[in-house]
């Protein structure tokens, strides 16, 4: 039986990885994610979908009205519509995540 653990990436991993391909500054490297994640998160904010070929889809999802639950209070309490962003992978990179990377037991 083969265990896999869980690894995670980190933003100054991503940097350094980059840095290293790339040979570039970290620094430089750094502000150009930073830059990234940060024109992302504005064109969200004013309701425009970003598109990237072969990565995926960072899109606006809208969550309707419902009815939830204040259970230390035992009473209901109402939820508003309200937009959440959400990430949609492009087939090719769901494709590639499936074949290339083991299965965790």
């Amino acid at each position: 039986m083969i265990f896999k653990y869980e690894r995670k990436m980190t933003k100054a991993d991503i940097v350094a990885k980059i840095s290293e391909k790339l040979g570039l500054e970290k620094g430089d490297v750094q502000a150009t994610v930073e830059a990234f994640m940060e024109e992302v998160k504005n064109s969200l904010e004013t309701g425009d979908n970003v598109y990237l070929r072969g990565f995926g889809s960072f899109i606006i999802k809208t969550r309707a009205e419902k009815t939830g639950r204040n259970i230390s209070k035992n009473t209901t309490i109402k939820i508003p519509a309200h937009n959440i962003p959400a990430f949609k992978p492009a087939k090719v990179f769901v494709e590639s995540v499936k074949t290339n990377t083991e299965i965790a037991v």
